[in-house]
């Protein structure tokens, strides 16, 4: 809306006009100079580009609004009066029309442009009356999709930040009371344990209320989680994490591995006493993520199918998570690959930051802890 661009292209319409009637009388025969008809019809549609914005820029709330009152009194008495005002501006501009009666005078010649064209010039008020009355509906319409949009792009953020807070929680009462029982029979242990903890509330707390970060941040927090269960399962759990180089600046949900490595530890690795196995592997699949966390324990409970959709608060918490990121387009499964092994998969997609940070991973492509 514009007034030099909206002008102009009504300027051009015009010229269109112009040449069209030009045309035509030369077909019929007539020969005349194309110039009149391009200045005519050009100068006509300029007046009505003119008069059209300046509806818009000053009368466009009350087209908005304008019921079916307030057009017939309003309106309606209006198109008239431009309309007419608008051919008395033109016939002065233009002495010499109409073509064969040059010579009369302007009160004459405005009365018959007055009959032939004045219908012609309401129509035209009313085709721009309408048309800025549809822009209005298109922009009130856009207008709630976009509110509707940040609606519920807030509405997910606030279910994805309560389901974080009730991660937190569930995540500092586990460790706290995995050092309470370590300071009973490991002080050292739970000194160590408690610091490490600390450097994990630390990065929570740094992380704010981002919820996707890149996967090094993730496997940072990982990485320090599993350190503080190597302490408690001394001797117990052989570690081994592995991530695709490529994936380093990927980003993927906060605290995504935490709860599902806690769920192996509680449910599987705690109840056997020796030669325990978790193996963390996060890798491209063409255009996804791929997450596989298998652990060695007692597998999952006879009452469970061996496809299960997940158990427990930190599955729970995951899977919601995922769909809100990314709805239908991420998976997660458990399965009891045999008696003793249970399988964790996450399939999501491959989301890079529009601006690549660091290329090479400081955690490098293998990492275990005994």
């Amino acid at each position: 809306m514009h007034p030099a661009i909206f002008i102009s292209v009504s300027v051009l319409l015009g010229i269109l006009f112009g040449l069209q009637e030009w045309f035509s009388l030369r077909h019929l025969g007539y020969h005349v100079n194309p110039t009149i008809f391009l200045e005519s019809w050009g100068f006509q549609f300029f007046l009505w580009g003119t008069i059209s914005w300046l509806l818009w820029r000053l009368l466009g709330a009350q087209v908005q609004r304008a019921g079916v009152v307030a057009i017939l009194v309003g309106f309606l008495p209006l198109s008239i009066v431009v309309s007419a005002a608008e051919e008395m501006i033109w016939v002065l501009a233009f002495p010499s029309l109409p073509l064969n009666h040059p010579d009369l005078p302007y009160w004459h010649r405005l009365s018959i442009y007055l009959y032939e064209e004045l219908l012609n010039n309401v129509v035209i008020f009313w085709c721009a009356f309408f048309l800025f009355r549809g822009l209005g509906y298109y922009q009130r319409y856009r207008e709630h999709e976009r509110t509707a949009a940040q609606l519920e792009i807030q509405l997910a953020n606030a279910r994805i930040s309560a389901l974080r807070m009730q991660l937190n929680p569930h995540f500092l009462f586990n460790a706290m009371n995995s050092i309470s029982s370590l300071m009973r029979s490991d002080l050292e242990a739970a000194d160590t344990m408690l610091e490490q903890l600390s450097c994990l509330l630390r990065i929570t707390l740094e992380r704010g209320e981002a919820q996707l970060i890149p996967l090094r941040d993730e496997m940072e927090f990982i990485e320090l989680y599993l350190a503080m269960q190597a302490q408690r399962y001394a001797g117990r759990v052989e570690q081994s994490l592995h991530f695709d180089p490529e994936l380093y600046d990927a980003l993927v949900p906060a605290m995504l591995l935490q709860p599902i490595v806690e769920n192996a530890f509680v449910h599987g690795l705690s109840k056997i006493d020796a030669n325990g196995k978790l193996d963390v592997d996060v890798r491209k699949r063409g255009e996804k993520v791929s997450v596989r966390v298998v652990n060695s324990g007692l597998g999952l409970r006879p009452h469970e199918s061996h496809h299960s959709n997940g158990h427990g608060l930190g599955l729970a918490n995951v899977r919601s998570r995922l769909k809100l990121h990314y709805g239908e387009q991420a998976t997660l499964s458990i399965e009891e690959l045999d008696r003793r092994q249970v399988e964790v998969s996450i399939l999501f997609p491959l989301e890079m930051p529009h601006a690549s940070q660091e290329s090479v991973s400081r955690y490098g492509e293998l990492w275990s802890a005994r």
